[in-house]
């Protein structure tokens, strides 16, 4: 008998169990593959390792956020277990800083004892520190601002305007001013000293008032301050961009360790520390929405290819060696601003 004449077993079923039988296998491998990166390994591609901090979303140039988050994969978190007191039957206060990177608002509703609490906060850029905007533009972005709070409640006559120091030092910032000015708003111009000053009244919590310290590192500048009897002393050093100006890294470090060396040794249990590189080393291990977010140590931090960040780091390293304090608590909310608020 010709075995030719008879049909196969293959032949003989039907094509969704032969689909079956096809699929089985290339989904074992598929799955093989997804476990051990396999695909990768084939391709030559490199496996990206990822962090699960429960963080915002990143800034314009996210594929520095992500290798960023990759370089400091050796942050612990470290809880901060206080809570300030909230306001009682407060007002809503709004305010617009122009900083040296850009603008940002704030609302918070603030009550008789100063006890206050964030409603909203907002970070944009400035366009007019690009060269990208006319005097109609700045107008039409400085009055959405004003719009977006009369919105939240803020009544118009609540609301501030205050030019950071470092902002002042930047030409174009006038044109910003001038143009405040036409709309009718008081223009608040804050020196270093008193941006410090400020930034204390918004940071530095009651229960830490008698033993503790207060850091801003901006890009124009770094302000350092505490409590001095019934006054505030100040203390102005270099900012996160120092590299534009062609400061070395050992001429900056030898600078800020000395004039945080100034700060009393019974002022130096906790510092609170605020401004846009804390922010950046804070966002990688915070937790949730917490409001108090404890940095690591200065020589845990990998800055990547990010100028402003190392040199933020290398501030932040002399401050930490001059004061001995290990507990550096980035703080949410708080912003010099706000202690300009307060201060009214």
């Amino acid at each position: 008998m010709n075995d030719n004449n008879n049909p196969s077993t293959w032949s003989r079923l039907r094509w969704p169990v032969k689909a079956i039988i096809i699929l089985i296998p290339l989904l074992a491998l598929l799955w093989l593959g997804q476990k051990f990166g396999l695909a990768d390994k084939l391709s030559g591609e490199p496996t990206t390792a990822t962090t699960d901090n429960n963080e915002s979303p990143a800034l314009p140039g996210s594929s520095k956020e992500e290798k960023s988050k990759t370089d400091n994969g050796n942050l612990e978190h470290r809880a901060f277990n206080f809570s300030p007191e909230k306001p009682v039957n407060g007002t809503l206060k709004g305010v617009v800083e122009v900083g040296a990177s850009g603008f940002n608002s704030f609302v918070i509703e603030v009550d008789k004892d100063k006890n206050w609490e964030i409603k909203s906060k907002d970070f944009g850029q400035s366009f007019v520190y690009e060269g990208l905007a006319s005097t109609e533009d700045i107008r039409l972005g400085l009055k959405k601002y004003i719009a977006a709070m009369a919105e939240k409640g803020v009544k118009s006559n609540n609301v501030h305007f205050v030019i950071s120091s470092g902002a002042q030092k930047i030409e174009k910032t006038k044109v910003i001013a001038d143009e405040l000015k036409k709309m009718g708003y008081v223009v608040n111009l804050v020196t270093p000293e008193q941006e410090g000053k400020l930034a204390l009244k918004s940071v530095l919590p009651k229960a830490y008032y008698d033993n503790s310290f207060v850091v801003d590192i901006g890009s124009g500048n770094t302000k350092i301050t505490y409590p001095n009897g019934a006054a505030l002393s100040a203390i102005e050093a270099p900012g996160a961009k120092y590299y534009e100006k062609d400061l070395s890294d050992d001429a900056v470090y030898k600078e800020v360790k000395e004039k945080a060396g100034k700060i009393p040794a019974n002022k130096r249990k906790v510092c609170f520390i605020i401004g846009g590189v804390p922010y950046e080393m804070a966002k990688m291990t915070r937790e949730g929405e917490e409001r108090y977010t404890v940095l690591n140590p200065a020589q845990k931090y990998k800055a990547g290819d990010s100028k402003k960040l190392a040199c933020g780091i290398n501030i932040y390293k002399a401050i930490e060696e001059a004061t001995g304090c290990d507990t550096f608590v980035f703080d949410w909310d708080a912003n010099f601003t706000i202690g300009f608020l307060l201060s009214l």
